[in-house]
Protein backbone atom coordinates (compact mmCIF):
# COMPACT_ATOMS: atom_id res chain seq x y z
CA UNK A 1 0.00 0.00 0.00
CA UNK A 2 0.91 3.36 -0.53
CA UNK A 3 -0.23 5.26 2.13
CA UNK A 4 1.34 8.36 3.23
CA UNK A 5 1.57 10.41 6.58
CA UNK A 6 0.98 13.69 8.16
CA UNK A 7 2.13 13.90 11.86
CA UNK A 8 -1.27 12.70 13.60
CA UNK A 9 -2.31 10.93 10.26
CA UNK A 10 -1.86 8.05 7.60
CA UNK A 11 -3.68 8.54 4.83
CA UNK A 12 -4.60 7.44 1.45
CA UNK A 13 -7.08 9.51 -0.48
CA UNK A 14 -7.08 9.67 -3.93
CA UNK A 15 -9.63 11.88 -6.46
CA UNK A 16 -10.63 11.12 -9.97
CA UNK A 17 -10.88 14.67 -11.46
CA UNK A 18 -12.27 16.25 -14.77
CA UNK A 19 -12.40 19.58 -16.55
CA UNK A 20 -12.60 21.40 -19.42
CA UNK A 21 -12.07 24.28 -21.38
CA UNK A 22 -15.40 27.03 -21.63
CA UNK A 23 -17.65 25.77 -24.01
CA UNK A 24 -15.67 22.40 -23.94
CA UNK A 25 -13.24 24.34 -27.07
CA UNK A 26 -10.61 21.77 -28.15
CA UNK A 27 -7.48 23.98 -27.47
CA UNK A 28 -5.17 21.53 -24.96
CA UNK A 29 -3.14 20.54 -27.56
CA UNK A 30 0.80 21.39 -29.11
CA UNK A 31 3.09 23.30 -26.86
CA UNK A 32 0.02 24.08 -24.92
CA UNK A 33 -0.54 20.66 -23.78
CA UNK A 34 3.04 19.99 -22.77
CA UNK A 35 3.47 23.29 -20.43
CA UNK A 36 -0.13 22.38 -18.90
CA UNK A 37 1.60 19.03 -17.71
CA UNK A 38 4.42 20.59 -16.21
CA UNK A 39 2.40 23.64 -14.84
CA UNK A 40 -0.29 21.11 -13.04
CA UNK A 41 2.14 19.13 -11.31
CA UNK A 42 4.14 22.23 -10.06
CA UNK A 43 0.80 23.72 -8.57
CA UNK A 44 -0.22 20.38 -6.72
CA UNK A 45 3.45 20.15 -4.96
CA UNK A 46 2.57 23.81 -4.17
CA UNK A 47 -0.30 22.65 -2.03
CA UNK A 48 1.76 18.86 -0.72
CA UNK A 49 -0.73 17.26 -3.26
CA UNK A 50 0.44 14.56 -6.21
CA UNK A 51 -0.79 13.55 -9.12
CA UNK A 52 -0.46 10.41 -9.85
CA UNK A 53 -2.00 10.26 -13.61
CA UNK A 54 -2.92 12.44 -15.79
CA UNK A 55 -4.61 12.76 -19.27
CA UNK A 56 -4.75 16.17 -21.64
CA UNK A 57 -7.19 15.29 -24.21
CA UNK A 58 -7.82 18.16 -26.69
CA UNK A 59 -11.30 19.14 -24.75
CA UNK A 60 -10.92 18.33 -21.30
CA UNK A 61 -8.90 17.40 -18.51
CA UNK A 62 -8.39 14.40 -16.54
CA UNK A 63 -6.15 14.21 -12.97
CA UNK A 64 -5.96 11.42 -10.34
CA UNK A 65 -4.92 13.20 -7.86
CA UNK A 66 -3.74 12.67 -4.21
CA UNK A 67 -4.94 15.11 -1.23
CA UNK A 68 -4.25 15.82 2.25
CA UNK A 69 -6.87 15.16 4.35
CA UNK A 70 -6.14 18.67 5.44
CA UNK A 71 -7.26 20.26 1.93
CA UNK A 72 -10.78 20.70 0.84
CA UNK A 73 -11.09 19.08 -2.46
CA UNK A 74 -12.97 21.95 -3.82
CA UNK A 75 -10.10 24.24 -2.43
CA UNK A 76 -7.26 22.21 -4.86
CA UNK A 77 -9.27 22.61 -7.88
CA UNK A 78 -10.22 25.62 -7.45
CA UNK A 79 -6.62 26.83 -7.51
CA UNK A 80 -5.32 24.32 -9.41
CA UNK A 81 -7.75 25.86 -12.16
CA UNK A 82 -7.57 29.68 -11.14
CA UNK A 83 -3.25 29.43 -11.45
CA UNK A 84 -3.14 27.06 -14.38
CA UNK A 85 -5.38 30.02 -16.30
CA UNK A 86 -3.22 32.51 -15.13
CA UNK A 87 -0.19 31.03 -16.19
CA UNK A 88 -1.51 30.04 -19.53
CA UNK A 89 -2.89 33.20 -20.23
CA UNK A 90 0.66 34.90 -19.17
CA UNK A 91 2.99 32.40 -21.75
CA UNK A 92 0.49 31.99 -24.46
CA UNK A 93 -2.05 35.17 -24.44
CA UNK A 94 0.31 37.93 -23.66
CA UNK A 95 -1.21 39.13 -20.42
CA UNK A 96 1.08 40.29 -18.16
CA UNK A 97 -0.68 42.10 -15.68
CA UNK A 98 -4.07 42.37 -13.80
CA UNK A 99 -5.65 39.12 -15.33
CA UNK A 100 -7.45 36.65 -12.89
CA UNK A 101 -7.80 33.70 -15.61
CA UNK A 102 -11.49 34.14 -15.96
CA UNK A 103 -11.73 33.08 -19.38
CA UNK A 104 -10.04 30.01 -19.58
CA UNK A 105 -11.88 27.23 -17.78
CA UNK A 106 -15.41 25.82 -17.43
CA UNK A 107 -16.68 27.02 -14.10
CA UNK A 108 -17.58 23.38 -12.28
CA UNK A 109 -15.57 20.04 -12.97
CA UNK A 110 -16.72 16.42 -12.04
CA UNK A 111 -14.90 14.41 -8.81
CA UNK A 112 -15.04 10.68 -7.49
CA UNK A 113 -12.93 9.33 -5.09
CA UNK A 114 -10.59 6.51 -6.17
CA UNK A 115 -10.55 3.56 -4.16
CA UNK A 116 -6.92 1.13 -3.50
CA UNK A 117 -7.74 -1.27 -6.10
CA UNK A 118 -10.03 1.12 -8.61
CA UNK A 119 -7.56 2.57 -11.50
CA UNK A 120 -8.61 6.30 -13.55
CA UNK A 121 -11.02 5.40 -16.44
CA UNK A 122 -9.43 6.24 -19.52
CA UNK A 123 -11.74 8.16 -21.71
Amino acid sequence: MDYQKLNHTTWHCKYHIVFMPKRRKKVIFGELRQYMGEIFHALARQKECEIVEGHLLKDHVHICISIPPKYAVSAIVGYVKGKSAIAIARQFAGKTRNYTGESFWARGYYVSTVGLDEQVVRA
